[in-house]
């Protein structure tokens, strides 16, 4: 008789793992499968996580480097040891995963190594051993997006995977794609010595999220050395032992030139993965981008099967998933599982750090809603001062009748852990008086959120 579950969520990347621990909090049997060697999906392993690590070492380098000297701190000498800073990459993503192995152990989720294969309702294959369930979550993410012309190989020519585990600095990096992963990449590699040069098929950085915000992180990430060619297209890439050289197009049409690189990184977006899970056999609905078809609560097409994250509609982000797995399990439970869409926040870890959450001005321009903004710069906020990080702002949008707080974008110092404010603003329901009324300690970036709230009125007081 094969081994019988509650749940089997297949996929242990943010949404899968979370979910599955949830589900076994709730007294489910839970399994969860999962190929790699590691759980925690490509966020813990290839994603988030150690793209963070190399983030946080390449500002320590590059402030040792150039920044200490205007606090009195004289450094001579700076060497870049890069194969250290990967190790130390590799022990922050090995201490991340083997905390999920833990959690798994101490809730009593069982792991199923392998990849899963969906026979029928209730039934899921992994590793030629087939497993019963009552119900089957997928959760097993996306995959980065390919573009035609431009063949992977993970050394010359790849993918984040590859871009976080460069043997050496490229002398120059060129980046196609100026979304979040590739701006994130690209300032790693720019900051331990490479040049970089971003191409984006649009004629702005950052597509989808405020206008305002993406023409400031393109002045600022070009006045620290970044090269941007927008409105152009990749319609080749050649690899050789001397690099790659790309064909590259204008947008709207013309001759091609040809850039040559080091190193490429293709970082177009991400696509859902659906490779191999027997969807079509199991008769899951996709919808016209290849992602899982799903009602509000989750459910596919087929009874007991249900799908979150990466392989569903909407953003692309691991807190995203996080909580769509909190939700399901819950719902599975018989409780009210529930994500507010309008209050998850998005965050660029460049440097500064963009984030933002609700409606831009954009949206709200295009639904015709009223609003009202309020914007507050950190050059006038005493911390930012201090610090000596004074480029960016925050924006607060607030519908016009009501005070009520549509959205916030903001670009600065730590605006990843600020918009946090904002987030929980939004799903409570809050109006920009309610932000402005709470008391901010004194000096904290915080307050440049506050005086935000404050000019959403016109009465901002440091400026």
């Amino acid at each position: 008789m094969p081994e019988s579950f509650d749940l089997i969520v297949i996929g242990a990347g943010p949404g899968g793992y979370v979910c599955a621990i949830r589900a076994a909090q709730l007294g489910m049997k839970v399994a969860c499968v999962e190929k790699r060697a590691t759980l925690g999906g490509t966020c813990l392993n290839v994603g988030c996580i150690p793209s963070k690590a190399l983030l946080q070492s390449s500002e320590n380098f590059e402030e040792t480097a150039h920044g200490f000297a205007a606090h009195g701190i004289m450094v001579e000498g700076v060497t870049l040891d890069l194969a250290r800073m990967q190790a130390r990459k590799g022990e922050v993503v090995s201490a991340n995963v083997k905390g999920v192995e833990f959690l798994f152990r101490k809730n009593k989720v069982t792991w199923l190594k392998g990849a899963a294969r969906i026979l029928a309702p209730g039934k899921v294959e992994v590793a030629g051993e087939t497993y019963e369930t009552k119900t089957i979550v997928i959760a097993t993410g996306s995959d980065s997006a390919p573009l035609r012309g431009v063949e992977v190989d993970e050394r010359r020519i790849v993918t984040s995977t590859g871009a976080l585990e460069l043997p050496e600095v490229p002398k120059h990096l060129v980046v196609i794609g100026g979304g979040v992963i590739g701006l994130e990449l690209g300032s790693v590699w720019r900051r331990l010595g490479a040049e970089v040069t971003v191409i984006e098929f649009l004629d702005r950085l950052i597509p989808g999220m405020d206008s305002e915000i993406a023409k400031q992180l393109e002045r600022i990430l070009g006045k620290q050395g970044m090269q941007f060619r927008l409105k152009s297209k990749v319609t080749g890439a050649t690899s050789g032992k001397d690099g790659v050289t790309l064909s590259v197009e204008p947008a709207a049409g013309g001759a091609a030139e040809a850039i040559k690189a080091d190193v490429v990184l293709l970082a177009i977006g991400r696509r859902p993965y659906t490779e191999g899970l027997g969807l079509a056999e199991a008769g899951v609905a996709l919808d016209e981008r290849g992602r899982v078809r799903t009602d509000a609560h989750f459910a596919t097409n087929v009874p007991g099967i249900y799908a979150i994250g990466d392989v569903i509609a909407g953003p692309m982000l691991a807190h995203k998933a996080e909580d769509e797995g909190v939700a399901v399990a819950e719902i599975l439970a018989g409780q009210a599982g529930h994500v507010n869409y309008a209050a998850i926040p998005a965050v660029i870890y460049t440097w500064p750090e963009v984030a933002a959450v609700g409606a831009t001005e954009e949206e709200l321009k295009q639904a015709g809603i009223a609003y009202k903004a309020g914007k507050f710069p950190f050059s006038a906020n005493g911390r930012a001062r201090a610090i000596g990080d004074v480029d960016g702002f925050v924006k607060i949008l607030a519908d016009a009748k009501t005070d009520r707080v549509l959205g916030a974008h903001m670009i600065g110092p730590d605006v990843g852990t600020l918009i946090a404010e904002i987030s929980l603003a939004i799903e409570f329901g809050a109006s920009s008086e309610d932000v402005a009324r709470t008391c901010h300690a004194h000096p904290t970036l915080n307050e440049a959120v506050k005086e935000a709230a404050l000019a959403v009125e016109g009465r901002a007081i440091h400026i």
